[in-house]
């Protein structure tokens, strides 16, 4: 792997910010980067086992949701969870479920998607980014 690392805090569970996360993986393992990403609150909702291609707009542009998702499919762009499945065939994308809130909303291991790399809490992840030369919080 690279030395080059991009820590990303994914806790939103609406299509906006999941496809910021992507793109921006997309782009940076193609500038030879390590992505992890940690799942955390309403962000680890989107790993649960057909909940990612559900996802929505926030309520403040939900009349935008139809357009948005239209505009995708004109431009070709795979869904979410064929972009996350890419990213990870890359062998550049590692995925952190966050424990706590697995345990907040009764989420089990055998409720997430297959690509979930680790279980862990925030500590363990801020190890991760303490050596990230990009860390954000989407």
């Amino acid at each position: 792997m690279t030395n080059k690392k991009m820590a990303l805090i994914v806790y939103s569970g609406t299509i906006d910010k999941l496809l910021s996360v992507l793109i921006l993986s997309s782009a940076a393992i193609s500038m030879d980067f390590e992505v992890h990403m940690y799942f955390t609150f309403w962000g680890l909702t989107l790993l649960k086992k057909g909940e990612m291609d559900k996802s929505g707009l926030p309520s403040d542009y939900k009349h935008l949701e139809n357009q948005l998702k239209e505009k995708l499919k004109q431009m070709k762009y795979p869904a979410p969870y064929e972009m996350l499945r890419r990213l990870k065939e890359s062998g550049k994308l590692k995925i952190y479920a966050c424990t706590p809130t697995m345990e907040m909303f009764g989420i089990t291991k055998n409720d997430l998607i297959p690509e979930v790399d680790t279980f862990a809490g925030a500590a363990t992840f801020l190890d991760v980014a303490e050596d990230s030369k990009i860390s954000m919080m989407i």
